[in-house]
């Protein structure tokens, strides 16, 4: 069962969540994908709720939602199980199944082809309506020392030689999963 929430209602706890790591879930076909994301952003945009995602170049995840522009953002509510995110920040669904390795189980969504996450029952369904590529000249000299060293090949974990794309997407239905 699902209780349909307003977001503005659970925004801080979403934010809050954020800084410590919630499930982006993609799907392209009959494969489905979760990371955990701890950069994101929730606002208003073409008089839309938006949510916005960060996601590397060289991501699997990037590969599924530039097939099928829909994702579902996972938040944890109430007590869960903290390897989850563990075990979805550090493999890569290219070379295994993260949602049986974390023993995830896949909730039907209300509007979107992208599954929700009962194990992280606060669910905003969305629809990508803008992407952006992050331009490397535009980002302070600190943040780009930070946060892209250029010392980590792309194809690791932790990688930081590729940049992020921003997605905003559309928040089309938001509950938590009872």
């Amino acid at each position: 069962m699902k209780r349909k929430i307003q977001i503005w209602d659970y925004a801080g706890e979403i934010m809050s969540s954020l800084q410590k790591g919630v499930l982006l879930t993609t799907k392209s076909g009959k494969q489905v994908n979760t990371m955990t994301i701890s950069w994101g952003m929730m606002g208003i945009e073409w008089a839309k709720p938006i949510f916005t995602v960060f996601i590397r170049e060289n991501r699997f995840t990037r590969t599924l939602l530039e097939q099928n522009p829909e994702f579902t953002v996972n938040i944890p509510y109430g007590e869960f199980d903290k390897k989850i995110l563990g075990i979805c920040g550090t493999k890569t669904g290219r070379d295994a199944d993260k949602i049986n390795l974390a023993g995830l189980t896949l909730e039907t969504p209300e509007n979107v082809s992208v599954p929700a996450i009962r194990e992280l029952p606060l669910t905003l369904e969305c629809r990508v309506i803008y992407k952006q590529k992050q331009n490397p000249q535009a980002i302070t000299d600190e943040n780009n020392q930070k946060f892209y060293p250029q010392n980590v090949d792309s194809s690791y974990h932790s990688a930081n030689k590729d940049y992020h794309t921003a997605y905003y997407g559309e928040i089309v239905a938001a509950y938590i999963i009872e």
